[in-house]
């Protein structure tokens, strides 16, 4: 595929009258995204404090078990990510949403009701697989209904739903355990979403025209889309063949090794946070889920923040890359602190936040180096790459943690793939867009 030169600098019309976030698009559509993504990444993240908070014991599972099982959700994200966005861009993106949140609020209950670790694998891996097409078919759905000065934001705003239900998650999951036991916690954690996936089906709509908004806001819209339609390549040849291209484009493969290093580590720091920090405070597991909410919620903070400085500036590799060299670089000074806890704990806000920042900035980038047509597939291509290095990131850091090298060598796993993430951004050429220009004065 052919892509706009990064050269060029795209024009943006001038910012809707009522701006982002007073905008009836934003009103009705991001808070379903926002609470959709919440639920998708708590049925995938709770496992981390079910195994911190006495699953692993009761079911004798070795430091290798346990991080398979957690891991083995990704490999079943990966194989559903272009399937499932072809879908949800050819025919509707809100019966997949929908549907899937169902299926994976049914498969989070099992869990629950499982002893065998050969089960939990088959089921984590169910539930990567039905869960696997909902983040690329929202960022799809997004880049319908906002224009691109819009999309740094509402990226974060949806990806949001990852570091806010993490910082309430490890809260509310480890005092569930604390008052009765994992199995509660999967149950209790899981029958949301299969409720939420039923209100779904008549909550999204696939095109914004379907939906009850302000003319005015319509016709800004539809300008920033057929301008970027009249920028852009035109597609042609068959699905087939423009998915392949996609799959060529050297830009959009280039994205997915980056992505695939920032997950491993991003990853590895997520679903292992508790454990690290239950052993360096020596707390129990319900201080722990407390300790654990502090880098996320300083992480959602940072996203909002960075989100509004790459719309503004139009600047996107430049809100991705000198974060994740940061949160590289706080993983090594965090385990270098040593006893010293507070600061260690500190150390892995910092991280944290650094990790998390960039996410809505990288999407809209990964969104333009495809014509619109097919700009889910680049999204999918791109995940399907973060969810392997996801999958490597939880197996190999919980595996290193249970051999002589530690969590020295996990925090030294981790920091490396995250610097390696930040170099590969800025092998991409700056494809810049135009500052939102303020709305006029009426």
């Amino acid at each position: 595929m052919t892509a706009t030169s990064p050269a060029t600098k795209t024009a943006v019309p001038e910012a809707a009258p009522t701006g982002f976030w007073r905008s009836a698009r934003a009103r009705y559509l991001m808070p379903v995204a926002f609470v959709t993504y919440s639920l998708a990444y708590l049925d995938k993240s709770n496992y981390a404090i079910a195994s911190a908070g006495g699953m692993a014991d009761e079911l004798h599972l070795s430091a290798g078990t346990d991080s398979l099982i957690a891991a083995s959700f990704f490999l079943g994200y990966f194989f559903f990510q272009i399937p499932g966005t072809i879908y949800a861009e050819q025919r509707s993106a809100r019966r997949l949403v929908a549907w899937s949140t169902v299926t994976w609020g049914v498969l989070a209950v099992i869990q629950g009701l499982l002893s065998s670790p050969a089960q939990l694998v088959a089921v984590r891996f169910a539930l990567g697989v039905v869960e696997g097409a909902v983040l690329p078919s929202m960022v799809m759905l997004l880049s319908r209904w906002f224009t691109r000065g819009e999309r740094g934001r509402a990226n974060t705003v949806l990806i949001l739903g990852n570091p806010v239900t993490v910082m309430w998650l490890s809260a509310v999951s480890g005092w569930l355990v604390s008052v009765s036991d994992w199995r509660v916690m999967f149950v209790a954690e899981g029958v949301p979403s299969i409720l939420w996936g039923l209100a779904c089906l008549w909550l999204i709509k696939d095109r914004p025209e379907q939906a009850k908004l302000p003319e005015s806001e319509l016709r800004h819209l539809e300008a920033d889309l057929a301008d970027q339609r009249a920028t852009a390549q035109p597609v042609t040849g068959t699905l087939r063949e423009q998915y392949a291209s996609v799959a060529r484009s050297s830009r959009v493969l280039l994205m997915a090794a980056q992505y695939f290093f920032w997950s491993f580590g991003m990853y590895g720091f997520v679903f292992w946070l508790p454990a690290i920090i239950k052993k360096g405070s020596g707390e129990g597991i319900g201080a722990t889920g407390l300790l654990t909410a502090i880098p996320y919620a300083c992480a959602a903070a940072a996203m909002l923040f960075n989100s509004r400085l790459s719309d503004r500036s139009g600047r996107r590799r430049a809100a991705v890359w000198p974060w994740l060299a940061g949160g590289g670089l706080a993983l090594l000074a965090s385990y270098a602190a040593g006893d010293d806890f507070p600061l260690a704990l500190t150390l892995l806000v910092v991280a944290g936040l650094c990790l998390y920042a960039p996410y809505g900035p990288y999407f809209a980038l990964v969104s333009t180096l495809a014509p619109p047509g097919v700009a889910g597939a680049a999204v999918a291509l791109v995940n399907s790459f973060g969810a392997l290095g996801s999958f490597a990131g939880t197996y190999l850091v919980g595996w290193v943690r249970g051999t002589d090298l530690g969590d020295a060598g996990a925090f030294v796993l981790m920091a490396v793939c995250a610097l390696i993430a930040a170099a590969l951004t800025l092998a991409v050429p700056e494809q810049r867009t135009a500052p939102v220009r303020p709305a006029p004065v009426r």
